[in-house]
């Protein structure tokens, strides 16, 4: 019988959470770090003339009111919401912040409102020194185009004849602006692979006819595979004064491009703080580092005036309910914060008493559950978040990690694991080195159930040699 391929129209009913502006723009607002979302509430400032800041002196009192409505509020959602649905971000907000534009003017003498410091990127540094070596014409359109071909370790990636071809010129002619483009800072940049960029710093620091650049230059490989032992029977010098050779030579940078990198330098700044209580207690408290956010409140400057026409009317009370939503908004991503690092805390209170080594398996899930939200607004509150502890600033996406099972019937985090090898390692006989076999067997006495394949995967991401790199005379 032949099949019926004719077409057809159906109804089904469905449930579908819809991402409309403002619900996208709330979520929006609970992944960025604090300084971004200092930017965007400037910009709001500026563009709402609904909004206004609050003043020090007034902050107290403002502080209590919007506590008041905010409660009010959730208590009136709770009571109207059906009891089998989850309260979560995705069910607070319906539209989204309006664009703004990000042209504005700064006050010079605020602190604030003054922008950070710019950074210059790698290769813009390069091309500043590029202007200055290099008059303008044919040979600096030359250096542009080989500045624009260095990849982010900062090494050139384009054939010289491939950029000879291309501006139709000899190749000793690109050859020369290399050489030009190679004698700019940081040493090393601009070389066509690892051997030539270790040999430019060792000529930036007159160093080209030492060991170290007979080695490199003549036993490269060989050095690359730690095989003292042959380079030291052809140079006629020790495998004790090879290794240490080698041991200066790992103090250049195989990667000058991660100095001025295409982004320029980054500042951490924490978003959340955990602090000890007292001395005596295990107890921490979280605060939000949101100092330098403004304080918002709705501006009352447009209260009981008249309006000449519908439009203005209109456009006081969009502006208004705008104002009011971004508010709370703000609070909801507060009191979401610092409730998820308040859970994190509490799971991981080993590690803020005894350190890394004490981590705990932690799946957002976990998090999630035990504050009653959604995995994914979990995920976004830590992403690209960071906190300072006791024990140092941490991005919150540390404090999560898989497990593994222990002959106590327990697990241990993936983390603390690695830390325990990277202990073993740090106090094994140089001369001498474990085998990944041997890290297993001390592991398995100390009741973690682990194959070799995983303590060689562990030690590899901590960037660890293997045992016969390891080796040292």
């Amino acid at each position: 019988m032949a099949p019926n391929l004719g077409l057809r129209q159906s109804m089904q009913l469905r449930q579908q959470l819809v991402m409309t502006q403002r619900l996208q723009q709330a979520l929006k607002l609970l992944q960025v770090p604090t300084l971004e979302l200092e930017q965007i509430l400037r910009q709001e400032l500026q563009g709402n003339p609904l909004l206004e800041e609050i003043e020090p002196e007034d902050e107290i009192e403002e502080e209590t009111k919007q506590d008041d409505e905010l409660s009010t509020i959730e208590e009136t959602e709770r009571e109207s919401a059906p009891e089998d649905v989850e309260r979560d971000w995705g069910d607070s907000f319906d539209e989204g912040f309006r664009g703004v534009s990000n042209e504005r003017g700064y006050d010079e003498d605020d602190d604030l409102e003054r922008p950070q410091k710019y950074i210059p990127s790698g290769q813009e540094a390069l091309a500043d020194q590029l202007q200055l070596a290099v008059p303008e014409g044919l040979e600096r359109k030359i250096g542009e185009y080989i500045i624009g071909c260095l990849n982010g370790d900062g090494l050139l990636t384009c054939p010289v004849n491939e950029i000879a071809t291309y501006h139709e010129v000899e190749e000793e002619t690109v050859e020369a602006v290399l050489r030009v483009i190679q004698g700019f800072d940081p040493p090393g940049v601009a070389a066509r692979d690892i051997q030539e960029c270790l040999l430019l710093q060792l000529g930036a620091k007159g160093l080209e006819d030492s060991e170290e650049g007979h080695i490199i230059r003549h036993h490269f490989e060989a050095l690359k595979n730690r095989k003292f032992a042959d380079i030291a029977r052809e140079m006629k010098i020790t495998a004790k004064d090879v290794q240490d050779i080698a041991l200066r030579i790992g103090e250049l940078d195989p990667r000058p491009g991660m100095a001025a990198s295409d982004e320029g330098a980054r500042v951490i700044v924490p978003d959340l703080e955990v602090v000890k209580v007292d001395e005596d207690s295990d107890e921490y408290a979280v605060y939000l580092n949101d100092s330098n956010l403004p304080r918002l409140r709705v501006s009352q400057a447009y209260e009981g005036k008249t309006t000449p026409n519908d439009d203005a009317v209109k456009f006081i009370d969009e502006k208004k309910k705008h104002a009011e939503w971004v508010i709370k908004t703000i609070e909801q991503r507060r009191r979401t914060m610092i409730r998820v690092m308040e859970a994190i805390v509490e799971e991981q209170r080993e590690f803020f008493e005894k350190g890394a080594i004490a981590l705990r398996p932690l799946t957002l899930q976990q998090v999630a559950s035990a504050i009653g939200m959604h995995e994914s607004t979990v995920s976004r509150v830590t992403r690209q978040k960071y906190v300072q502890t006791p024990r140092g600033v941490f991005p919150l996406k540390f404090f999560f990690s898989a497990g593994l099972d222990s002959t106590g019937g327990g697990e241990v985090a993936a983390k603390a694991v690695k830390i325990m090898i990277q202990e073993i390692i740090g106090g094994e006989d140089s001369g001498k080195p474990m085998s990944d076999k041997k890290i297993v067997d001390i592991l398995q006495g100390r009741g973690l159930k682990i194959a070799r394949r995983t303590v060689a995967k562990y030690r590899e991401q901590m960037g660890i040699l293997s045992a016969r790199m390891r080796k040292q005379f």
